[in-house]
């Protein structure tokens, strides 16, 4: 079996629910304490044994191109102030045995326009996303979770997360066949179905394992509401030609597409952090909230 070693960061949305910030820099830009959203995803990614890291870019999103290529004149002013420790922090955003690729989406004509952008690059392999906007909280990481899976059953795998069936119109929703504790057979996935007709509180968040089919299923979907080619219909199209697992994971996910999970993300990683943790306790404390 091939080893996953590619993962596709599609980043070329708008950001629009985090206007005016993300009129000239990107929401994958956004910091959580010390760190933006986008590296936390790469890191995720190659504590799972990724090797090549694919960014699919938009227009605006070049800051992101900026965060992970190297800076010299950033790097000798460190090395000149014997400022070892940030020359750390600066110098393992990649890891030198990670590369990374930037990949130019012309328009944003959604999820599964973006994903097929990497297609050349991922070339015929297994390969895995994730959306950064989904920033998740496990001692193993999610993706390393999925990727077991994926030897396991040689099948595309989603992450999946249980949700208020009142919220089923903000994600894809599962159906399944069949289940084994936290392990699911998808039977089908629609696209933010109405509460009233989604068939469970099964819901797809930012993680994904795809056998390399997907992108033939891309091919054939026609644009739907706003012309954005879904993900969610390639995948319900590679369900007719083989089986496709969900896992709910381990962890705690925040929506930091969203205000209030990108506040919720801020503290919880703030009470964790090495430096800040115990001032910050002690800070939230005097709030009395």
């Amino acid at each position: 079996m091939k080893k996953i070693k590619k993962v596709v960061f599609p980043v070329a949305g708008l950001g629009t629910r985090f206007l005016p910030t993300t009129k000239a820099s990107p929401k994958e830009m956004l910091p959580i304490v010390d760190k933006p959203l986008i590296q936390y995803a790469a890191e995720e990614a190659v504590a799972s044994g990724i090797k090549e890291l694919i960014f699919i870019i938009g227009r605006t999103k070049n800051v992101i191109m900026d965060h992970f290529d190297s800076a010299p004149e950033l790097e000798n002013e460190l090395i000149a102030k014997n400022k070892k420790n940030l020359l750390k922090l600066v110098q393992k955003i990649v890891p030198k045995n990670i590369d990374c690729f930037f990949v130019r989406q012309n328009k944003p004509s959604g999820l599964g326009h973006a994903i097929h952008c990497a297609k050349n690059i991922v070339n015929n392999e297994p390969f895995a996303v994730i959306l950064a906007d989904d920033l998740i909280m496990s001692q193993k990481p999610c993706l390393k979770q999925l990727m077991d899976i994926h030897y396991e059953k040689e099948s595309t795998v989603l992450a999946l997360e249980k949700i208020k069936k009142s919220e089923s119109n903000k994600y894809g929703i599962v159906e399944y066949h069949s289940k084994n504790k936290d392990l699911y057979r998808i039977k089908s996935i629609v696209e933010k179905p109405s509460p009233n007709t989604a068939k469970s509180n099964l819901a797809v968040v930012g993680r994904y394992i795809f056998t390399p089919e997907i992108f033939t299923k891309i091919e054939k979907v026609k644009p739907g509401n706003g012309k954005e080619i879904q993900i969610t219909d390639a995948i319900a199209d590679l369900m007719k030609n083989q089986s496709i697992h969900g896992h709910i994971f381990e962890g705690k996910r925040f929506d930091c597409g969203s205000k209030l999970g990108y506040l919720q993300a801020t503290i919880e990683y703030a009470l964790e952090h090495d430096e800040l943790s115990r001032k910050f306790r002690n800070y939230l404390k005097k709030l009395k909230i």
